[in-house]
Order: structure tokens, then C-alpha cells, then sequence
């Protein structure tokens, strides 16, 4: 079976299961918690903002500089309207993938029901995979902006092509550590690393429409899972002992 067609029959069967309730379950979870993660971070921009010009900024050799208060103060302002809709990808992407696993289970339940079970991911590890993924996912959208400058033209490539990467990798490494484990995952993850990227990217795509975003994160879930079970049953993927 050849790449275009595993990465096609893995979406279409994950956009067929869209309507499953325990998608729309992770999927009102994960926008709750982002709303709430973003109104936090916006308030402790305007608090800190509000400390640091409470007095007069002064600079060595000058003094007081009475007018960077008013810089500083606009600057929040600006600060506070980009904050959440440059975090709003990255943020929705990594707390959703917090409850991701019930996704996964909920496409094996239905395209794979003689699986036997796998044990739950305990919500310490979640959460810490999830500030992590979210800690890349922010410094590597943050890089990106020097190429943005540097090649205008070819910006929305970069985007597709960095976030495919980094989607890929996440969401693969998510739906095989289930079954084979972290060193099982990583293992099938290199010897099929070009297929990831290809479905990564398919899924980085969407993410420039607002809303359809938001169900990025469990679309790519729901399609690694299939193409993880894809290339697992492969004779040349087989878990190594």
C-alpha cells in the first residue's frame, strides 16, 4: 500500500467518526481549557504591565523617561489583542492533546475491536507531554518569524511544512506509544518518517482557517491512529524485541 493511500484511507476514516460523542467530548474540554489559558495569560500580561509602570522608567545616564511609561503602556494593549490569536494554535494543539488517548481508544473501539487493551496514560505524564509539545510548538512557530521575513513569498510553505512536522511527530508518537511504547514509537517513527511528515502536513494545512483549527487537533489524532495500525502491520514495521 502505497504512502498517498495509507495517509488518504487514515483521514477520510477519521473525518467519517467526526460526529463521535467522545470527540465532541475533547473537543469542548480542550476549547474550555484553551479560553480559560488564554484569559489568564492576557490578565498577567496587563497585571505586569501594570506593575512596571506603575513609576517612572529610568535609564542609566538619562533618569526618568517619563513618556516610555506611555510606549510601554500601548505596547500592552497590542500585546493583549495578538496574545491569543497567535497562542490559540499552539495552545488548543497541546491542551487537547492532553486527553487525546480517549480519541485513540475511541477509533480502535470502532475500527479495531479485537485490540486488547492498553493501560490509561496516567494525567501527570499527559500533562508534562502536553507543556512540552506546547513549548515546541511556541519556539518553533517564534523561529519561524525570522524566515517569514527573510521569505515572504514562501511563508505559508514554511508554516505547512514546520507544523506538519511537529503535528506529525506528536500525534504519531501518541497513537503508537499506546501499543509499542516510547522506544517501540520513536523506532517506527524514523523508519517511516517521510509518511508522518506527509500526514503532518495534511493536517498542518487546515490550520490556517479559524475555527477548523480547533478540530485539528482531534482529526490528526483519530488519523494517526489508523495510519499508526497501517504501518504497524507491515512486516519491515514490526516491533523489534
Amino acid at each position: 500500500m502505497g504512502v498517498r493511500v495509507i495517509v488518504l484511507n487514515a483521514f477520510f476514516a477519521a473525518l467519517g467518526q467526526i460526529g463521535d460523542p467522545r470527540f465532541r467530548k475533547v473537543l469542548m474540554r480542550g476549547i474550555g481549557l484553551t479560553i480559560l489559558l488564554l484569559v489568564v495569560a492576557c490578565a498577567g500580561a496587563i497585571w505586569l504591565i501594570n506593575v512596571v509602570s506603575g513609576s517612572d522608567i529610568s535609564l542609566p545616564f538619562v533618569g526618568a523617561v517619563p513618556w516610555l511609561n506611555d510606549v510601554l503602556n500601548y505596547s500592552g494593549i497590542v500585546l493583549v489583542l495578538i496574545l491569543p490569536v497567535f497562542l490559540m494554535i499552539p495552545v488548543a494543539s497541546a491542551i487537547t492533546s492532553m486527553f487525546l488517548d480517549e480519541v485513540a481508544q475511541a477509533v480502535e473501539d470502532k475500527h479495531y475491536p479485537a485490540l486488547p487493551p492498553v493501560p490509561r496514560i496516567p494525567i501527570a505524564d499527559a500533562v508534562l507531554d502536553s507543556l512540552g509539545f506546547l513549548g515546541v510548538l511556541i519556539v518553533a512557530n517564534l523561529l519561524a518569524l525570522v524566515l517569514y521575513a527573510l521569505f515572504p513569498p514562501l511563508m505559508p510553505f514554511i508554516f505547512w511544512g514546520m507544523n506538519g512536522f511537529l503535528l506529525g511527530r506528536e500525534y504519531f508518537t501518541l497513537a503508537a506509544m499506546r501499543r509499542v511504547g516510547r522506544d517501540g514509537a520513536r523506532r517506527l517513527r524514523a523508519r517511516h518518517a517521510s509518511t508522518i511528515w506527509i500526514a503532518g502536513t495534511l493536517m498542518a494545512i487546515p490550520l490556517t482557517f479559524p475555527l477548523v483549527n480547533l478540530v485539528i487537533p482531534i482529526l490528526g489524532a483519530a488519523t494517526f491512529t489508523h495510519i499508526f495500525h497501517a504501518l504497524n502491520g507491515r512486516p519491515e514495521a514490526a516491533r523489534q524485541s
